[in-house]
């Protein structure tokens, strides 16, 4: 792993804000993007290219056909962005916060590398099939990514100091259960703007929500730029200007509408369901699962997999090829129903599960195996649970003031949320002759469990049978 002397890296630093050093590639939403040449040498590795094969959302694509962009130009997005707030910080407070060189440089290399790790189909990998195939042991893309950051500097020999490595890994898990306190004690503000595990506010949210939402043609309300033009250091934590309230709001307001409308659409959870039920039958044949253990494999792994699948000729991945080629025809799980948990029962509310449903079947003269039922448990927050992400962010009245205190929402308006989490359940049959019965199960389950009346949504099957 190479090193750089103090010198060296005042050079480095000074040649990397001179744009006559840089590249610039004009991306669509933040225009203009400017790449020195440290962050280049990244860029143009095969491990960093592989992200222009990983989809940002997954399989949406299939819902919202303008949802093709990839994991590369969101990365390249954020990597900008972080550039921004701490330039935009270093001149507003830069005296004050001793901000340098260094820090600007760490900072927007965690942005440029915060996804290098991220798995193939968004984070149906990471918390759909990977958990079926471990046995209980966990992985992360976040941990992931330190290690392709490890294994890029090392295979491609790239001079970095150690000090700026380090601190960059730092900020790319400082949202995660890998980030240290004990490392984030100086400068502390500089770890929540890739990714902030204090309230949930940073770049890497300001670039998806901004880009997801104009891929699939849908309005976008929140003004990430009022943030950072208006965004203070107080106590060495990033603070808001009080009239940015509602703008804040919005942040996460659009984020939980995403959810609802893109990332959890019925239709793209039962195509999600259908690609980890294919790359289940396939794990055993094509050890996919083991490409997670060494980074030197792991880049090789992207969406392409599901194309693997479908032209190969194994007789071995006949289920798999036959799910896939399900997908291409639009011959989908089917939608039987739907409920949302109560408020009351979200506290101690645990998963439903495929079996939950067939042990309430009755009286019926198809009896349901395990296999024919997919459930998708659906969570929709503002990214902190149940809890309201805006009683964590502090605020400050004015520039002339060094203040900061939090607000509480009934001191801005009675309108906002009372509840900041849904849960939803929705059940799938894996094969359109049993929607009948998955449906009258599921709904048997819900009178069982939990004594209240079944929320039925209308399918075209239930419709039939009323007539």
């Amino acid at each position: 792993m190479g090193a750089l002397c103090n010198h060296d890296k005042l050079s480095s630093f000074t040649s990397a804000h001179d744009r006559r050093f840089s590249k610039h590639v004009h991306d669509n939403v933040h225009g203009n993007i400017y790449l020195d040449p440290l962050f280049m040498k990244f860029i143009d590795t095969e491990e960093f290219q592989r992200l222009r094969d990983l989809k940002q959302l997954g399989v949406a694509h299939m819902v919202y056909p303008g949802a093709v962009h990839s994991r590369f130009e969101h990365s390249l997005g954020v990597y900008w962005l972080a550039g921004e707030a701490v330039q935009k910080l270093q001149a507003y407070q830069g005296l004050e916060l001793e901000i340098d060189p260094f820090d600007i440089q760490t900072v927007k290399l965690a942005g440029l590398l915060h996804d290098v790790g991220h798995g193939p189909f968004s984070h149906t990998f990471e918390h759909a099939f990977l958990p079926q195939v471990l046995n209980g042991s966990k992985w992360s893309h976040e941990e992931m990514s330190l290690k392709m950051i490890d294994h890029i500097v090392d295979e491609h020999n790239i001079e970095i100091d150690s000090e700026s490595l380090k601190k960059t890994k730092e900020m790319v898990v400082a949202s995660s259960e890998y980030a240290s306190s004990e490392s984030m004690k100086e400068k502390r503000f500089l770890y929540d703007i890739v990714a902030n595990g204090q309230n949930g506010i940073d770049v890497d949210k300001f670039d998806y929500i901004v880009r997801d939402s104009r891929a699939c043609g849908l309005g976008c309300n929140f003004e990430f730029r009022r943030l950072l033009e208006t965004m203070r250091v107080i106590d060495d934590e990033i603070c808001y200007r009080a009239k940015e309230y509602l703008t804040i709001h919005k942040l996460f307001a659009t984020r939980a509408d995403l959810h609802r409308t893109v990332y959890m659409h019925a239709k793209v959870k039962a195509i999600e369901l259908m690609v980890i039920d294919a790359l289940l039958k396939a794990n055993d044949h094509l050890k996919i699962s083991s490409y997670i253990d060494q980074p030197a494999e792991y880049w090789k792994l992207d969406d392409s997999i599901l194309k693997t699948i479908e032209t190969a000729p194994d007789q071995e991945l006949k289920e798999s090829r036959d799910l896939i080629l399900r997908i291409r025809r639009r011959d989908l799980y089917q939608f039987c129903n739907e409920f949302s948990v109560p408020k009351d029962r979200l506290e101690h509310f645990k998963d439903i599960t495929p079996q939950d449903i067939i042990c309430s079947q009755k009286n019926s003269s198809i009896t349901l195996k395990e296999d024919d039922v997919s459930v998708s448990n659906v969570r929709i927050n503002l990214t902190r649970g149940r809890n309201n992400p805006l009683e964590s962010i502090k605020f400050f009245k004015d520039f002339e003031s060094d203040e900061k205190f939090p607000i509480q929402d009934d001191r801005i308006s009675h309108l906002l949320p009372a509840c900041y989490e849904d849960r939803i359940v929705r059940v799938y049959s894996k094969k359109p002759e049993l929607v009948e019965a998955v449906s009258e199960a599921f709904e048997n389950f819900q009178l069982k469990t939990y004594r209240m009346k079944a929320q039925v949504h209308d399918t075209p099957e239930k419709k039939k049978r009323r007539r």
